[in-house]
């Protein structure tokens, strides 16, 4: 292993309970109706590949960037407000890993704008040597191209690398990628099929740095 990429929502930090609060909140806005069940479906995709599905099977008269704006706004705002913790283990793991040499990236399908919000609310900026969000490459989660990217930006081959997941999405995504996957079991995720992974963890400090390299 050189490098170690981690997703960020749900796994970082425990946001998707904020993400299916606003997203709810944005369907409303739609004058639709949705269930946290309907929602888990989108987990660790871009906003654009989502709404975009959410707008084609609803028949929605707004544009994607209108419902994009509106769900950023509310997201960003949320944010600020919460009181949220980086989740319990992630922060002695990215010691652990720097203490062994390995570089870090991250690789998130949340626009750049929350990423650098939550990055800065819990101040661990410094720590990533590449930062990607789904929305800077053609295609979203479950396709490989935000992992590839990461990989690339950090000089590394992709099978040298390996990723921490939460979602069914993501974890597909960096098996295509041709890295290997840690699905972590995060039950804010809703029910998320993380059987491609090639190990699956309940708590983050069930990840060994030293055994992984």
């Amino acid at each position: 292993m050189k490098a170690f990429l981690f997703d960020m929502d749900g796994v970082i930090i425990d946001s998707e309970p904020l993400h299916f609060e606003v997203e709810m909140m944005t369907m409303d806005y739609l004058g639709l109706t949705a269930t946290k069940e309907y929602l888990e479906q989108f987990v660790g995709m871009t906003n654009p590949e989502m709404w975009k599905r959410v707008k084609e099977e609803h028949q929605v008269p707004h544009t994607v960037e209108e419902i994009i704006d509106y769900q950023i706004a509310k997201k960003l705002n949320h944010l600020d407000k919460a009181d949220l913790e980086p989740i319990d283990g992630i922060l002695e793991l990215i010691q652990d890993l720097q203490t062994n040499g390995i570089a870090i990236g991250l690789a998130s399908s949340s626009p750049r704008s929350f990423i650098e919000r939550v990055l800065t609310k819990f101040q661990i900026n410094q720590h990533f040597n590449s930062i990607v969000s789904g929305e800077e490459v053609a295609n979203g989660k479950p396709a490989p191209d935000v992992y590839l990217e990461a990989a690339k930006v950090l000089g590394v081959s992709p099978k040298d690398c390996y990723v921490l997941e939460d979602s069914r999405n993501g974890v597909l995504a960096a098996k295509k990628a041709g890295m290997r996957c840690i699905g972590y079991r995060n039950p804010n995720s809703g029910n998320q099929d993380l059987s491609a992974a090639d190990v699956v963890v309940d708590s983050i400090r069930d990840i060994r740095v030293g055994e992984l390299v």
